[in-house]
């Protein structure tokens, strides 16, 4: 299994990105997706998750701006982030894991301007 993240960059405060995650393989539609990020020398922390039923859940600190979803059908996973903070400012991971499986994207950088 490979997760493929794309869509970090620049935006500036208040503005908005989406984050894609695409995956290879079949465990796709039986796996909970999950968007975490990691600040500079800290661990990573979750932002968001999507179980196959779509049962979903947000740190506080992005809740009510950033919206987790997934297509099956494209086996992707997104992240679309709205009002962003410089605060937001970290290295973002997908994340794919089942009863025995825990697979982990390339980061995508994601840098909020003041």
């Amino acid at each position: 299994v490979q997760l493929q993240a794309s869509g970090g960059g620049l935006v500036q405060a208040g503005g908005s990105l989406r984050l894609s995650c695409a995956a290879s393989g079949s465990r796709f539609s039986f796996s909970t997706m999950g968007w975490y990020r990691q600040f500079p020398g800290k661990q990573r922390e979750l932002v968001a998750n999507i179980t196959p039923g779509g049962f979903i859940s947000y740190a506080d600190s992005v809740r009510g701006r950033f919206t987790i979803s997934r297509e099956n059908t494209k086996k992707t996973a997104y992240l679309q982030m709205n009002s962003l903070k410089p605060e937001d400012t970290a290295v973002y991971y997908c994340n794919m894991k089942g009863g025995s499986w825990r697979y982990w994207g390339q980061g995508a950088l994601v840098t909020v301007s003041s």
